[in-house]
């Protein structure tokens, strides 16, 4: 199933159970232009921060996100994709 989630936004509990035990660190978009704007330091924010923003904001949400199972691909990671599907 495909999903524009800017469109159709994720409500923290479905963010938090596709992420499963991904940390949110792995699924937050750091070379985003959106986050490089608001001058954050990558330290100084915590897990439940990181999901806040992304929710608040969707281009700060690594893509794209493919859900397999109980495996989630972030980004283009193509042996993982592969793998997932051969």
């Amino acid at each position: 199933m495909e999903r524009d989630f800017f469109q159709d936004r994720f409500s923290e509990d479905e963010l938090r159970a596709l992420m499963g035990d991904t940390a949110p660190t792995e699924l937050f978009s750091w070379n985003s232009p959106s986050y490089k704007k608001l001058g954050l330091k990558r330290e100084d924010l915590g897990d439940d921060q990181l999901i806040r923003m992304m929710l608040e904001e969707p281009r700060l949400i690594r893509r794209p996100l493919t859900s397999v199972g109980s495996t989630l691909i972030i980004g283009s990671d193509k042996s993982a994709l592969e793998r997932a599907f051969p």
